[in-house]
C-alpha cells in the first residue's frame, strides 16, 4: 500500500524551496531570537512569508528548540484561506513532505478525532493552504522526530475547538501550536493600536474580545484560550511587530505576534 503525501504547495513562494538554504533562513532566525524562558505548552505564531513573519514567529520557536528530545507530538491549527468549509478538516495523507523532508501523521489520533461531529476529513482544505505549512520547516529544524495532528479551522466555535484540543492535550510531550496573523492591511499605527489591544485580550485569556478584524486565526485562537483556561496556562506575549518593521512598507501592514502558553 502505498503511502499517502501531501507535497508542499508554498514552497519557493512563502519560504526557500532549496533545502540548504531553506535551513539556513531558519537557523538565521533563530540564531536572532531570544531563547530565554520556560517550553511553552502552546503557542501562537504567525504565518505569512518568511521575510515577514519569519523573524517573529522564531521568538516562539526558539524556545521550542530547548525540548528538542522531548517533544513527540506536534497539534498544529490554523485558519482556512483557500476553501470555505464547516468546522475543523482533517487530511488522509500519511506525511506531510516540506524540502527539509517528510513528517509522519499521527492517523491513529486523527482517526479517533473523527468522532467528533465538527471533525472531517477535507484534503481540499489542506492541498494549497499554507497557514499550516509554513510551519512545518520550523518544526523540523527546531525538533528531533515527531508525529504531527494538522487541522485546518474553518467556521466553528471556540467551543468546538477547544473540545478538539482537549482529546489531543496530552502531556508535556505534546506542543500546542496555533498559526494567526493579527489585523490586516491598517496603516501602521491604527495596526499598532489594533494589535496590542488583541495581545492584550490573548494575554487575558478572554476569546470574547478577539473578533473578526483581530485575527485571521481568530478561531483557533479562541479555542486554544478556552483550553488555556481550564488548564490555568498563562499566556506571554513574546514578540509583537508587523510587516512595516520586518519587510514591508507602513501604508498598509499586517500584524504578527508570537505569544507562549505555559
Amino acid at each position: 500500500m502505498n503511502d499517502q503525501v501531501r507535497e508542499p504547495a508554498v514552497a519557493g513562494m512563502f519560504y526557500p524551496a532549496d533545502s540548504r538554504e531553506l535551513q539556513g533562513t531558519i537557523k538565521g532566525y533563530l540564531e536572532s531570537a531570544d531563547a530565554a524562558g520556560p517550553v511553552p505548552k502552546a503557542i501562537i505564531v504567525p504565518h505569512a512569508g518568511y521575510i515577514y513573519s519569519g523573524p517573529v514567529a522564531a521568538t516562539a520557536y526558539a524556545r521550542i528548540s530547548k525540548a528538542r528530545d522531548r517533544i513527540e507530538r506536534v497539534v498544529l491549527l490554523g485558519p482556512a484561506h483557500r476553501v470555505g468549509f464547516r468546522g475543523l478538516a482533517a487530511s488522509n495523507a500519511d506525511f506531510f513532505s516540506t524540502p527539509l523532508g517528510k513528517i509522519p501523521l499521527d492517523t491513529r489520533i486523527i482517526s479517533q478525532l473523527l468522532q467528533y461531529p465538527q471533525v472531517h476529513r477535507l484534503e481540499d482544505a489542506h492541498r494549497q493552504e499554507h497557514s499550516l505549512e509554513v510551519h512545518l520547516p520550523f518544526l523540523q529544524e527546531v525538533l528531533d522526530d515527531f508525529l504531527l495532528i494538522p487541522l485546518v479551522v474553518g467556521e466553528c466555535s471556540p467551543d468546538e475547538v477547544c473540545e478538539v484540543l482537549e482529546q489531543v492535550w496530552g502531556d508535556e510531550k505534546t506542543l500546542i501550536v496555533i498559526s494567526s496573523d493579527l489585523s490586516h492591511y491598517h496603516e501602521y499605527s491604527i495596526a499598532q493600536t489594533m494589535d496590542s489591544a488583541t495581545s492584550r485580550a490573548i494575554e487575558a485569556l478572554e476569546p470574547e474580545a478577539i473578533g473578526y478584524d483581530h485575527a485571521c486565526g481568530r478561531n483557533p485562537v479562541n479555542g486554544l484560550l478556552l483550553a488555556a483556561r481550564k488548564h490555568g496556562l498563562k499566556a506571554h506575549t513574546i514578540d509583537l511587530r508587523n510587516s512595516g518593521d520586518t519587510a514591508g512598507p507602513k501604508d498598509q501592514v499586517v500584524g504578527y505576534g508570537a505569544y507562549s502558553f505555559e
